[in-house]
């Protein structure tokens, strides 16, 4: 599984991770991530038998099983991730940890805010909407590099190389870059598509998810959508679906919650304002959705960010 350090070499992880408990911050579920000397990357390799109540983070979360398993639940869906394998828990998503008896395991959490302001990047945000677990059966193509990758950025960070976060993030651009590859040229994406009209279909939605990203707040409906791409409605909520494992409105929503969480950052711009330019014309539906989704009003994400921000 690599040539990975233990505490009987070069590091103690134990020791540098032994803050686990006491350097964690959850209010009504949601936890601020304690990153450390201006770093955007946090890792433990943890070794704690007691479970972590459900929560939520602003920060990507990969969870490694070293030594026995782990078992994760992610918006009420049980994952029973063995060693060798890994789940991604894309930024947002509640989730519970229940650790074994004993065990070890790297936990890691990144802030990807600058990768997602990068072009392209909405291959990466459509790829992240769900969790991902990665076993050798799910995905045998790419399987070993990304995992080589993972044990590469936990090495990473606990050597003392000063450029160690620049090695990192170059690291997990290549991860998703893998994923984002894998996910386009696998033969099961559009299974009912001639596989000379794959790449064209794959460039129509990669535009599209380019679009949304900066027309989320305006009136763009399925139909519109659909019609903006040259689909009948129906072809194009089967395509869609295929392509995002998301129906077009949830993930429509589920970018216009992303930016409600940017704009609520503004404490001078009020939360009716906040709605609208992140594309929601009622207020109910707003407040609905977002505590649907963050299990807390916009209001109380605001002050509990109010720190943070």
């Amino acid at each position: 599984m690599g040539n990975i350090q233990t505490e009987n070499e070069h590091l103690d992880y134990y020791t540098v991770n032994k803050d686990w408990a006491g350097d964690r911050t959850v209010n009504n579920a949601q936890e601020i991530v304690q990153y450390h000397n201006n770093s955007t990357v946090r890792i433990w390799c943890n070794e704690q038998n007691s479970d972590y109540d459900p929560h939520w983070h602003s920060a990507l979360e990969i969870i490694m099983p070293m030594e026995n398993y782990y078992d994760v639940e992610v918006n009420q869906v049980r994952y029973h991730i063995n060693p060798g394998e890994f789940l991604i828990i894309p930024p947002g998503k509640m989730h519970r940890l229940m650790a074994p008896d004993t065990g070890r395991r790297f936990i890691l959490l990144f802030d990807i805010s600058l990768i997602m302001s990068l072009k392209g990047s909405s291959s990466i945000q459509a790829l992240m909407v769900q969790p991902v677990y990665a076993t050798k059966n799910s995905c045998p193509k790419i399987y070993h590099e990304v995992y080589q990758i993972l044990l590469q950025i936990t090495n990473e960070y606990f050597s003392e190389n000063e450029y160690a976060e620049l090695t990192i993030y170059s690291c997990l651009l290549n991860f998703f870059a893998k994923f984002i590859y894998n996910h386009i040229y696998e033969d099961e994406l559009f299974p009912n598509v001639r596989p000379s009209r794959q790449k064209e279909y794959v460039k129509k939605f990669n535009d599209l998810l380019d679009y949304i990203d900066i027309h989320y707040a305006e009136d763009i409906s399925l139909e519109k959508m659909a019609d903006h791409i040259g689909f009948s409605k129906f072809h194009f909520s089967r395509l869609f679906k295929q392509y995002t494992n998301l129906t077009f409105n949830d993930y429509l929503n589920y970018r216009r919650l992303k930016a409600a969480e940017e704009l609520l950052a503004n404490p001078a711009l009020p939360i009716i304002e906040v709605s609208l330019r992140a594309g929601y014309t009622s207020i109910s539906t707003f407040n609905r959705l977002f505590k649907q989704v963050k299990q807390c009003t916009p209001s109380e994400y605001r002050s509990r960010n109010a720190e943070v921000f």
